[in-house]
């Protein structure tokens, strides 16, 4: 549901959106537990590279993750200086991979945290909006914390007061939002 609010609203500000799933989720093809963040990074770099060459965009992209989306965001923000939000996203997968609710992950992904790929979101990310609620039970404020300590500026930091990890309650849903468009408007005025 918050991403299709995202798809009603931030049209009416002037900025597309592109959703997708990630190979092995949604409707996606492939099987997720023989993915990994790399090929996460992999899938972000090919939805941008379709719509590089739409006629109706003007090649101004930002991107928008949530979870482990947005820890993927952070790594192609990196490396390409997009302006990034994050919602609910870890600062460190460490521990993740034995986690009982991660069934999915299969052993690629588990041998790329092993060998110490991607296992710490970038440090030196500009133009990051970190949004964590201080409620989420999945991804613990402190990486929200974390992740922001290790932007470099431009950063925020938008602590949602009650927020879960989902953002449930949609006054919740709206501020995060609201705080994303106006971070992505900031830098394509």
């Amino acid at each position: 549901d918050k991403y299709l609010l995202l798809a009603r609203e931030f049209p009416r500000a002037g900025l597309a959106l592109a959703r997708f799933d990630f190979r092995g989720s949604g409707e996606s093809t492939g099987r997720e537990d023989e993915t990994t963040i790399a090929t996460r990074i992999e899938d972000v770099a090919a939805v941008r590279a379709a719509l590089e060459s739409h006629p109706r965009l003007d090649g101004r992209f930002g991107l928008l993750g949530s979870s482990l989306g947005g820890f993927v965001a952070l790594f192609v923000a990196r490396d390409t200086g997009l302006p990034v939000v994050t919602w609910n996203a870890p600062a460190d997968l460490s521990g993740l991979s034995e986690r009982a609710e991660t069934p999915a992950l299969g052993a690629p992904f588990r041998a790329e945290l092993s060998a110490g790929a991607h296992r710490r979101a970038p440090a030196g990310v500009a133009r990051h909006l970190v949004i964590q609620g201080d409620r989420d039970e999945v991804v613990d404020m402190a990486h929200g914390l974390a992740l922001h300590r290790a932007g470099a500026p431009p950063r925020e930091l938008a602590l949602i007061r009650g927020g879960d990890h989902r953002l449930t309650e949609m006054a919740h849903r709206l501020e995060a939002l609201t705080r994303s468009r106006d971070w992505f408007l900031r830098f394509f005025a």
